[in-house]
């Protein structure tokens, strides 16, 4: 082929004849046969623009001496033309310099492509964040239609990583009510029982305020609780009835000083409404662990302003680490603080695990200081409702799997385990997610996305621009009127009681009748094209106390390096 190009051209130089500059320049890839003509065009833009200016102008002439109609024409050339004078002008977009008006095509369709993947391109099992099966189940939960599929799965059991719970050939009767758990250890003086699958972290200002409203009266419905996120307590956490975990973040939004600082009295009047069952400190999240977070003045409305006590129309900056504490033992002593404050309500708080050792330190101090906290939520690097940096979500924070094993790991080793209850937030959206992570230590579990699936989110993974198009992650007024509170309320009721139901079957299946029967044997995982092995097998589980009398050598190093009055 380059031969016969090569040839072609002489002919033409011999005959004398003029051979445009792109095509004398044209080469053929000895490897291929694309011919990037388009590219070439970008040479004759200008008269391309000139072109259409002319035509644009040919059609207004048409228009003044022969007929009006013609204005049908003109119009969109005139519009052409001039998107072509002004691609030209424009020095922001190489691409429309060199391809007036065509190239806004490549806009568009980029613009397009998370859609055409989403609809069009991925497979039922492959798709990310979450794939369309498990869209799927939650929205016909949510709908209360059936969430069952023919013809068996489309998954590879064989393949390397696939998980598996294991059914017995005794299973047991359904339980006709699903268990909860008491959150409220002995320095606790209101425990609350808490349901299997709760609402997780979700502030407002992230979401609008339909959204909020829908999730906190569904879970009203539905008896089970609503994470306010960091954004501080609303009037639509408040008015729905819903029973609220407050989550208290690095901002202390709702209940800081002009400063930034924590204000104890500000916290102890709110922490006493009868909608708080149980407060929680954020010390980091699965999304962007390690990072605060940046309000940016246009978005600090008045209505922002109010529920997270700034300064209307100014830049709000969350610190990445917390004013009121900088040990572990700091830590444990502000939860203490805390629980006082709140008249002696459930308190905890939330992470994304890191370190090893800083989890052993903070469990050193719990024991040092003689206080413990109710609950621990461990948040999976997988978890993530707001936007975040890519190389934060994609390469900082551990795992909810890995996280869960250490924190329940360590409470067990340490023999706190039975006076602290666990909570798993990452990802989960079926009762199958649900089991898994209770085999894995939780005692209960949160969702946020599948939340958000069941008030009408569609992963269109426009969160962070404020242009959700089904008003769920938005404050644009117009787009969350689209939301229509009172049908997703009961969606969002359906969804989680469906979901628990569905985890209560599953466990029937597998011969347990009580989430307290569950052990890793239970789970297995494929490791690869022979070779099964059961969580017990594939994870080291310590016996209670075991950290305390003779670490094992895989916790030893991390043992002795954990200090409970400092981090590093």
């Amino acid at each position: 082929m380059v031969a016969a190009q090569s040839g072609l051209l002489s002919f033409w130089g011999t005959t004398g004849a003029v051979v445009p500059r792109w095509l004398a320049d044209l080469r053929v890839p000895a490897a291929g046969f694309s011919f990037d003509l388009v590219a070439r065009l970008s040479v004759v833009r200008f008269g391309l623009v000139a072109g259409l200016v002319v035509v644009a102008a040919g059609a207004v002439v048409l228009c003044v001496a022969v007929s009006a109609w013609w204005w049908f024409l003109a119009v969109p050339l005139l519009a052409l033309a001039a998107t072509g004078a002004y691609d030209l002008a424009q020095r922001r977009h190489s691409v429309l310099r060199n391809y007036p008006v065509l190239g806004h095509l490549r806009f568009l369709l980029e613009s397009l492509r998370p859609e055409l993947q989403q609809y069009f391109v991925e497979r039922n099992f492959d798709g990310r964040p979450y794939d369309r099966d498990v869209r799927s189940i939650v929205y016909q939960r949510a709908k209360g239609t059936a969430a069952e599929e023919p013809f068996g799965t489309e998954r590879d059991v064989y393949a390397e990583g696939y998980e598996f719970l294991v059914p017995s050939l005794a299973p047991v009767p359904v339980p006709d009510h699903a268990p909860r758990v008491r959150v409220g250890g002995p320095d606790c003086a209101r425990p609350y029982e808490m349901a299997l699958l709760n609402v997780s972290a979700m502030s407002f200002g992230s979401l609008s305020s339909n959204a909020i409203l829908a999730l906190n009266q569904g879970a009203a419905r539905g008896g089970f609780a609503h994470d306010t996120g960091e954004g501080g307590l609303s009037e639509y956490h408040l008015r729905g009835g819903g029973d609220l975990i407050w989550e208290i973040g690095t901002g202390y939004f709702g209940c800081r000083t002009s400063d930034g600082d924590f204000d104890p009295s500000t916290f102890a009047e709110k922490a006493a409404h009868d909608a708080v069952k149980c407060v929680s400190l954020k010390l980091s999240q699965g999304a962007k662990p390690g990072m605060g977070g940046v309000l940016p003045g246009t978005k600090v409305n008045a209505e922002i302003a109010r529920v997270r006590e700034v300064p209307m129309g100014e830049t709000v900056v969350s610190p990445p680490y917390h004013r009121v504490f900088s040990t572990p033992r700091e830590l444990v002593r502000f939860l203490a603080r805390m629980r006082e404050l709140a008249g002696g309500k459930p308190t905890g708080f939330k992470l994304c695990v890191g370190s090893r050792v800083q989890v052993l330190a903070v469990c050193k101090a719990m024991r040092a200081e003689g206080v413990t906290p109710d609950f621990i939520v461990v948040d999976g690097a997988e978890g993530g409702t707001g936007a975040a940096p890519l190389e934060f979500a994609d390469h900082l924070g551990t795992p909810l799997t890995e996280g869960l094993h250490t924190v329940h790991n360590a409470l067990v080793g340490t023999g706190l385990r039975d006076r602290i209850r666990l909570g798993a937030s990452g990802k989960v959206a079926t009762g199958a997610d649900v089991v898994k992570r209770l085999i894995q230590g939780a005692d209960y579990t949160n969702a946020a996305r599948a939340m958000m699936f069941a008030v009408g989110c569609i992963q269109s993974q426009r969160c962070h621009t404020n242009k959700c198009p089904v008003g769920v992650a938005t404050q644009d007024p117009r787009r969350g009127r689209a939301l229509d509170v009172g049908d997703k309320t009961e969606r969002v009721r359906r969804y989680q009681e469906a979901t628990v139901a569905s985890a209560m079957r599953i466990m029937a299946a597998m011969g347990v009748s009580d989430p307290a029967e569950l052990s890793p044997q239970m789970l297995r995982r494929r490791v690869d094209a022979r070779t099964v092995l059961s969580y017990a097998e594939w994870y080291d589980w310590l016996e209670p106390g075991q950290l305390l009398a003779e670490p094992p050598r895989e916790w030893a190093e991390a043992w002795a390096a954990a200090d409970p009055d400092r981090f590093a």
